[in-house]
């Protein structure tokens, strides 16, 4: 069962998550990776889709968790192992950086780089010391889930990476940071935020998302590149459809009057797309409709590795807003 627990906006760093353009400082980053992944999947033998899928899962847990799982300032690589993990728990030399020794002690500690040396403080010992751990079950598809369960003890990891994989694959690059607002700019439509605030059907609740009234059957819009993990009814949220993006954030849009019918579960949207349109439905059974004015109810959560955090998306709509009408300026 999921636990989806409210966070507040203070501490939370949007601009990690909030950007439709990358910087140039990011685009050499990108090519830093695709680099070093294309060097692994060398010496692995799988694609690189696959290794920068477990490098951004392991990036997106990183973010989640920075004070457990520290990244140096300068790394390319989103890996975190921990010293004793590296070196092997029995292991005196916590320090051990010999790779024969380090096996001996079942470390997973790895020379990566080729130079006889297994530094966990060098991004390609620390990415290729994870990727052979997934590895030990083969690289079919089936064995690469297992041996991806082995090493992180949690399906939502497996399901993580290969949706990671799956979008790498599908676009054969790295960046997808792109968004859009939901709805088209040019639609009539208001929206402010109603985050925190009271909901009495069901039990009492708090809003956990901005609510965008806008009039009935107005697209919606995909505000990301992603894999949509579901779509149908429920009793709260009525026809709704959930996506989830190369951060492990889970975007939600519910209350629609219907979807567009070609999309299911699995399938990959991209930023801008049409997934459905503007309703009322929800509070009730399948096909309860107009409790409520039309509109969409967004909502983001956030994947802490066992968790979802639900946090306020009023700062994020407000800036892919704000950055499409200014790139609709610039194309005009």
């Amino acid at each position: 069962m999921v636990i989806l627990i409210a966070l507040c906006t203070n501490g939370f760093d949007f601009k990690a998550y909030g950007h439709s353009k990358e910087k140039p400082s990011e685009v050499n980053d990108d090519k830093q990776r695709i680099r070093l992944y294309e060097a692994i999947s060398l010496k692995t033998g799988i694609e690189w889709q696959r290794i920068a899928a477990i490098d951004q899962y392991e990036r997106t847990l990183s973010r989640a968790h920075p004070k457990t799982r520290p990244i140096r300032d300068n790394a390319i690589a989103g890996v975190y192992v921990s010293e004793n993990d590296w070196v092997g728990r029995l292991n005196p030399e916590i320090a051990d950086t010999n790779p024969a020794s380090i096996q001996f002690f079942h470390g997973v500690g790895k020379d990566g780089s080729g130079d006889g040396i297994a530094d966990r403080n060098k991004d390609e010992d620390l990415l290729y010391a994870v990727t052979t751990q997934v590895l030990k079950y083969g690289s079919a598809g089936d064995d690469f889930s297992i041996g991806l369960w082995e090493y992180y003890h949690n399906t939502r990891a497996v399901q993580r990476v290969l949706q990671f994989a799956k979008l790498y694959d599908h676009f054969n690059r790295l960046d997808l940071s792109g968004h859009a607002f939901p709805l088209p700019l040019k639609s009539t439509y208001s929206f402010r935020s109603t985050w925190g605030n009271s909901r009495g059907w069901g039990g009492k609740r708090i809003h956990e998302g901005t609510d965008i009234f806008a009039g009935h059957g107005v697209p919606v819009r995909s505000t990301c590149y992603g894999v949509i993990e579901i779509k149908g009814w429920n009793a709260f949220g009525g026809w709704r459809i959930g996506i989830r993006d190369l951060n492990s954030l889970y975007h939600y849009y519910a209350h629609l009057s219907g979807f567009d019918k070609k999309l299911k579960a699995g399938d990959i949207v991209r930023p801008g797309q049409t997934i459905g349109w503007v309703g009322s439905s929800g509070y009730g059974k399948p096909g309860t409709q107009g409790k409520f004015p039309p509109h969409l109810h967004y909502g983001v959560y956030r994947d802490r590795g066992l968790v979802e955090w639900a946090f306020d998306p009023y700062p994020l709509l407000r800036r892919w807003e704000r950055e499409e009408r200014k790139s609709l300026r610039v194309s005009h």
